[in-house]
């Protein structure tokens, strides 16, 4: 049957509440791809569409295994470094961004570059810049092995200190506590980031933020969601890879509302005590889940006894961004979030 619609910046409906012995899905909107997901995926496309293989990815284009797979089957070649590329050859920059340095690297060999860096994450290394420039100490929010941290570290590599925790607050040593700028990758734990926030509020009072927050929209979206339907459900299912941060933190947020949580590449990674004594199941997908895994998941579940979908809206979506500009003269068309 096709799913009904709640929308969930209302009060919840209480027709949601677990009936005992009736199994049933609830599917979480938004959910999957974001505007920078779309726009990094269809810049590959479009690539290999316009130059033919071989196009070189450096890194993983966005964090899903799937999504990588079926673009290195269409022709990509992904690289962890640029050494691995020929000289003279054509390369793509992940959505994740990069530092300055590779940058240099790429005019050094060469490389024929088309940038699929989230514009929201270039928002971040453009903050970076101008506070450096202005004398500031930025303290950086986020997971240092983190391709986006990495990359937004290499802008003022002096100037910038990483904390990943309040932990790391606690032990800084900024030398102008007067002049200090907080930063955050776009990926992160709403909760977990306020708490950093504030005790850096506390430590420098006279720190300052970005005008507008550098968590992206789809990560706070889909968080939001999380926390409005963790009460009616006993479990949470997330598609995603495992080294998807925002879809890691979807886990994480659901738990600390008191629900199991888990996060799966796939169907086929369900396991049967993740629904021993599920009722209601919660099902959503990180930022680069294709959406074509989230219905393979629903299809799944139905095989279990969980034939009743209740699709559950928090936020309309509709967020685009354009290509490249060295793409965009070629398919002058606006991509818009597909769900």
């Amino acid at each position: 049957m096709p799913p009904t619609g709640l929308a969930l910046d209302a009060p919840v409906s209480a027709g949601l509440a677990p009936v005992s012995g009736h199994k049933k899905i609830i599917l979480l909107k938004p959910r999957g791809f974001c505007a920078g997901v779309v726009r990094a995926i269809d810049v590959v496309k479009i690539a290999l569409d316009l130059y033919g293989a071989p196009i070189y990815v450096r890194k993983e284009i966005v964090h899903n295994r799937h999504v990588v797979d079926e673009l290195r089957h269409a022709g990509a070649i992904f690289v962890e470094e640029l050494s691995e590329v020929p000289e003279n050859a054509r390369v793509i920059f992940s959505a994740h961004g990069v530092s300055p340095a590779v940058w240099a690297e790429a005019r050094e060999r060469r490389l024929q570059v088309i940038d699929a860096t989230c514009p929201l994450v270039t928002k971040v290394h453009l903050e970076a810049v101008r506070f450096a420039k202005q004398g500031y100490t930025i303290v950086l929010i986020g997971h240092r092995d983190h391709d986006e941290v990495i990359g937004t570290l290499g802008e003022a590599p002096e100037s910038t200190i990483l904390v990943s925790d309040v932990d790391d607050v606690d032990r800084l040593n900024i030398k102008d506590p007067e002049r200090v700028v907080y930063l955050t990758q776009t990926t992160l734990s709403l909760d977990e980031t306020k708490d950093i926030v504030g005790r850096l509020m506390q430590r420098f009072p006279k720190i300052i933020g970005p005008k507008s927050q550098d968590i992206c929209y789809a990560t706070e979206n889909r968080q939001l969601a999380v926390k409005a339907v963790a009460p009616l459900c006993q479990a949470l299912l997330v598609v995603g890879s495992q080294n998807s941060s925002n879809s890691r933190r979807l886990v994480e947020v659901c738990e600390k509302a008191g629900v199991p949580a888990y996060l799966l590449d796939d169907s086929r990674e369900v396991r049967s005590e993740m629904l021993e004594n599920v009722e209601i199941v919660a099902v959503t997908a990180g930022a680069s889940a294709p959406e074509h895994l989230v219905q393979e998941l629903i299809d799944h579940l139905k095989g279990k006894g969980y034939n009743d979908l209740e699709e559950a809206e928090i936020k309309e979506e509709d967020v685009r961004f354009t290509l490249p500009s060295d793409l965009e003269k070629f398919t002058p068309r606006l991509h818009r979030v597909r769900t």
